[in-house]
């Protein structure tokens, strides 16, 4: 789908500018003691003419005929480009942690390390991340690797999506 450039897009997110819109589409949820499953996903970046993106994203839990059967995950944040490929985001999550992440931008391929993390009380962060973001034959492609309870760096979420009109 042809996507077009916001009028008032902050000229340092023009590397950005492909990620503008809606994103949705399905993907898959493995990691030791977790039972595997499969997803919906629905990713929105959108901008307001500041130097930044807003983000957006949750998933829901869906069965073999790809209907929802609950809820699963969602977090919002902000993106935000310095040097034209240095790529900063925060990230809140609905569970109650918070996320610092770092990388870098090369055309429509975006790699993000895990900076910090915040907890709350009641809620236990990852302790290591990595995140991909490329788009791959007009679509999106995501993944997350994570290290938490006492396992290492693996992958743990990954999608495609298709833009939405």
């Amino acid at each position: 789908m042809v996507f077009s450039i916001p009028e008032n897009l902050h000229p340092e997110l023009m590397p950005l500018a492909w990620l503008i819109g809606t994103w949705r589409g399905k993907g898959r949820c493995e990691y030791p003691n977790i039972e595997g499953f499969e997803f919906a996903q629905e990713v929105s970046f959108n901008q307001d003419g500041q130097d930044h993106l807003n983000y957006f994203s949750r998933t829901w839990v869906i069965d073999s005929n790809s209907e929802i059967v609950k809820p699963y995950d969602s977090e919002v944040g902000y993106w935000r480009l310095r040097d034209k490929e240095v790529l900063e985001v925060v990230l809140s999550h609905n569970s109650g942690t918070n996320e610092g992440w770092l990388g870098l931008i090369r055309g429509p391929k975006i790699q993000l390390a895990m900076d910090k993390a915040y907890e709350s009380p009641s809620k236990k962060a990852i302790d290591s991340g990595s995140r991909l973001y490329g788009l791959v034959e007009g679509q999106l492609f995501t993944s997350l690797d994570v290290g938490k309870d006492g396992h290492d760096l693996q992958a743990y979420m990954w999608s495609s999506l298709e833009r939405q009109g």
